[in-house]
């Protein structure tokens, strides 16, 4: 069997915009239904969510079921071990938070490589369907999306370093992070966040690369696809079921 091609790293290579969304729950099941949902890609957040090893297993799973949409896995941290066992586990696509420096990404992108071309331990386990992807040592690095997330202020002084960065696929700016950074916490929306945001998409779209972003907010989601932005999530699964149940609950519930 042929390792499967990476339709989302194809995609975002043929300058084709790929729409997201964020899953901070954990629960399979929520994958299954998301994934069903029409969405180009979901975002299994290893970070802030509280994943272990086996429920991201089990929502990659899930996302994998759903021909047509693509599981995007941000890891905890630029960790080569972790890096190393997301990719076992079966993820194709790897965002990695904080990255600030070109020798950090860099770092990245040999922890995603095997030898000799990397330092990624050989094991393949899940990615490899323990072994009937029979050429997956071979075949894996060219398949693997690897996207890194600039949301300081050191890296945006980075930035020209990071997006040129061989491996590289696209580079996400975080905005909330990025907010806090340049003194504005909890305040995304600022004009000082806005346009270093924009500022930020328009020199990864010069580099090459695939730039990336989320935002709740509608007419800023299309804004920055406007402006050349390709893989964009547009609402978290938590944000939603808390605004969705809170409106509908305020539309029956009645104070005494």
């Amino acid at each position: 069997m042929q390792t499967p091609q990476n339709v989302f790293k194809a995609s975002l290579a043929a300058g084709k915009a790929q729409i997201g969304l964020w899953m901070a729950l954990t629960d399979p099941i929520t994958a299954q239904i998301l994934a069903g949902s029409g969405f180009d890609w979901l975002l299994i957040d290893g970070e802030h969510a509280p994943h272990d090893l086996r429920t991201i297993l089990g929502q990659l799973q899930a996302v994998d079921a759903s021909p047509g949409c693509h599981a995007v896995v941000r890891v905890p941290a630029s960790d080569d071990v972790v890096i190393k066992q997301y990719l076992d586990l079966g993820a194709q696509s790897l965002l990695v938070p904080m990255v600030e420096s070109a020798e950090q990404a860099a770092s990245v992108v040999r922890a995603c490589r095997y030898p000799p071309r990397g330092i990624r331990g050989v094991g393949g386990a899940r990615a490899a369907r323990w072994g009937r992807y029979e050429s997956y040592l071979q075949e894996s690095d060219d398949q693997i999306a690897i996207l890194v997330q600039v949301e300081s202020r050191a890296g945006l002084d980075n930035l020209d370093k990071i997006a040129a960065v061989e491996g590289v696929d696209g580079v996400f700016v975080g905005t909330a992070d990025l907010a806090a950074s340049l003194g504005y916490p909890g305040d995304a929306g600022h004009a000082v966040v806005q346009a270093a945001t924009d500022d930020a998409i328009r020199r990864i779209s010069q580099s090459g690369k695939a730039p990336g972003i989320l935002s709740r907010d509608e007419t800023i989601a299309r804004k920055h696809l406007d402006a050349g932005a390709l893989f964009v999530a547009v609402g978290i699964d938590a944000m939603i079921l808390v605004s969705e149940t809170t409106a509908l609950a305020r539309r029956f519930v009645r104070d005494e």
